[in-house]
C-alpha cells in the first residue's frame, strides 16, 4: 500500500526537513491527515484521533516539532478517551498524561491518535487489518500502531510488548518493531498486564529512527532542543549468532529462507554468522510466563471481574480465573527465576553481539480472529532484553517477511548499531 502511495517520510527524514524550513509541519500533518481519512474506513487503526485543527494548533518547538506520532489506547492521554481496548474504558478520560506522552509533548511531538489494541493489549483482537492485505490480521496486541506505520499515516508510534506485541505485529506489517531492555522506558501511566514483562516501544521505517525516538524518549535522556541523530557505525564487523529455539518447526518454508537470506547477506558483509544452543533453562524459563502473568491479571482486573465481568473478554476472563488459582508462593518462584535468568543473560552475549532469530512463523495469518503465535518472541521479553524487527522481503502472497535480532540487557544503543548494520547489509529483498 504505502508503495504505491510513493515512500513516505521516515522520522528523522521529517524532523531534519522541518527544522531546516524545507517542510511546513502543517503540510505533513495534512498528509497524514488525509491518508488517514482515506484509509480508515478499512484500516481502522485508530479508536480515536485528535482534529486537524487541534494537531496544527498544538505544534511548538523541539526535536519533534509537528511530528504526528501514534500512542497505544492503554497509554493514558489528557485530550484523548483511552479506552484500553475493551468497552468497560469506552469513555475513560485520563486527568493526566503518561510521561512517555508528556514526554513527546515537551519535545514538540503531536498525539494525532489512539492507536488499536487487543482488548487490555491481551488475545481479543480489535478491528485493525494488516495494509498489506485487509483479509489478514496486522498482529497484536499493538494493531493500530503498525498498521498506520506501514500504511504511511504516521513516522512514528508507541506500542507495548508483553510477549509479542511489538515485534510480531512489525513482522506482519513490514516495519521496524523496537523492544528496548525492560525498564528502558517509563510505564507508568500505562495499563498493565504483567508487571515484570510489559515494555514500550516504537514502531518506525527504519532502524535509525527507531534509535532516533529511543535516544528521546527513554528514561533519563536529557531534555535538549537540539536534533542530534544517532551515531550508529560500527568500526568492524559484529558478531551474530543464528540462534536455535524449540519453535523452529513451526517456521514456514518462507520464513526459513528469510532467515537463510539473511545469514546469506550478513556472511556477504564480512559477519561469521554462527548457529548457537543455549542452555534449557532459558527455554524452560518461558514456561513461567503464564504463571507470572495469570497472577498479575488476577490481581490487576480483580475489581473488573467482580464489578464488570459480562464486558470482560473471554481472553482476560479465562486469564483472570486461572491466575486466581496460583498461589503467591508459585509467583514469586516463577519471578524468581525470572530474576535469575535475566541477571545471568549476559554470558549468552560473551562472545556474540546479538542473536538472529525469526519474528513470528512467517507472514501474517489470514482472517482477524487471531493475531499469530508470539513464541519467537518470548524470550526477549522474558529476559528483558532488547528485540527488533527488521523487514527484508515479501511471501508469495505479497506479506511482509522480517527477522528479529535480540540483544544483551541494558545494552541498548550498541544493540541498534548492530541491528543497523544488518539492515544495511540485508538491503531490500
Amino acid at each position: 500500500m504505502s508503495e504505491q502511495q510513493g515512500k513516505p517520510l521516515g522520522l528523522i527524514a521529517a524532523v531534519k526537513q522541518i527544522s531546516e524550513g524545507k517542510l511546513d509541519p502543517q503540510t505533513l500533518l495534512t498528509q497524514s491527515f488525509e491518508l488517514a481519512n482515506q484509509l480508515e474506513p478499512n484500516l481502522k487503526a485508530f479508536v480515536s484521533r485528535n482534529t486537524l485543527e487541534d494537531l496544527k494548533k498544538a505544534i511548538a518547538p523541539g526535536p519533534l516539532s509537528g511530528i504526528p506520532i501514534g500512542i497505544k489506547d492503554i497509554i493514558n492521554t489528557q485530550d484523548l478517551i483511552t479506552t484500553n481496548g475493551s468497552p468497560i474504558y469506552a469513555n475513560h478520560r485520563p486527568q493526566e498524561d503518561a510521561p512517555i506522552v508528556q514526554r513527546i509533548r515537551a519535545l514538540g511531538g503531536l498525539i494525532f491518535g489512539k492507536t488499536v489494541t487487543t482488548q487490555f493489549a491481551w488475545r481479543t483482537p480489535g478491528p485493525t487489518v494488516n495494509p498489506w492485505n485487509s483479509e489478514h490480521t496486522p498482529g497484536g496486541s499493538s494493531s493500530g500502531s503498525a498498521a498506520s506505520v506501514a500504511a504511511g499515516i504516521l513516522p512514528l508510534a508507541i506500542g507495548s510488548q508483553t510477549v509479542g506485541s511489538i515485534v510480531r505485529p512489525a513482522a506482519f506489517c513490514g516495519v521496524v518493531g523496537f523492544k528496548p531492555s525492560f525498564g528502558s522506558i517509563i510505564k507508568e501511566g500505562v495499563h498493565p498486564f504483567a508487571y515484570s514483562l510489559d515494555h514500550i516501544g516504537f514502531f518506525t521505517r527504519s532502524v535509525e529512527d527507531a534509535a532516533f525516538a529511543f535516544q528521546l524518549l527513554k528514561d533519563g535522556s536529557a531534555k535538549t532542543a537540539q536534533i542530534v541523530t544517532p551515531d550508529l557505525k560500527l568500526a568492524h564487523a559484529p558478531k551474530i549468532a543464528l540462534l536455535k529455539t524449540p519453535f523452529d518447526h513451526l517456521m514456514s518454508a518462507e520464513q526459513q529462507q528469510t532467515l537463510q537470506f539473511a545469514v546469506e547477506k550478513l556472511e556477504q558483509a564480512g559477519v561469521s554468522v554462527k548457529t548457537m544452543e543455549i542452555p534449557a533453562q532459558y527455554w524452560e524459563g518461558i514456561d513461567q510466563m503464564p504463571t507470572i502473568m495469570g497472577f498479575d491479571v488476577a490481581h490487576i482486573h480483580q475489581k473488573h471481574m467482580e464489578n464488570n465481568q459480562e464486558l470482560l473478554c473471554e481472553n482476560i476472563k479465562e486469564t483472570a480465573t486461572k491466575g486466581a488459582e496460583y498461589s503467591q508462593a508459585q509467583y514469586e518462584a516463577a519471578l524468581a527465576v525470572q530474576s535469575k535468568l535475566r541477571h545471568s543473560v549476559g554470558e549468552l552475549f560473551k562472545d556474540v553481539d546479538a542473536l538472529l532469530l525469526a519474528p513470528a512463523t512467517g507472514e501474517a495469518p489470514k482472517g482477524l480472529s487471531w493475531t499469530g503465535d508470539p513464541s519467537f518472541c518470548a524470550l526477549g521479553s522474558l529476559l528483558g532484553i532488547p528485540a527488533i524487527n527488521i523487514p527484508v522481503g515479501k511471501s508469495a502472497n505479497g506479506l511482509p517477511l522480517g527477522i528479529q535480532l535480540m540483544g544483551n540487557y541494558k545494552a541498548d544503543e550498541a544493540f541498534l548499531k548492530v541491528a543497523k548494520f544488518t539492515e544495511e547489509a540485508i538491503g531490500s529483498r
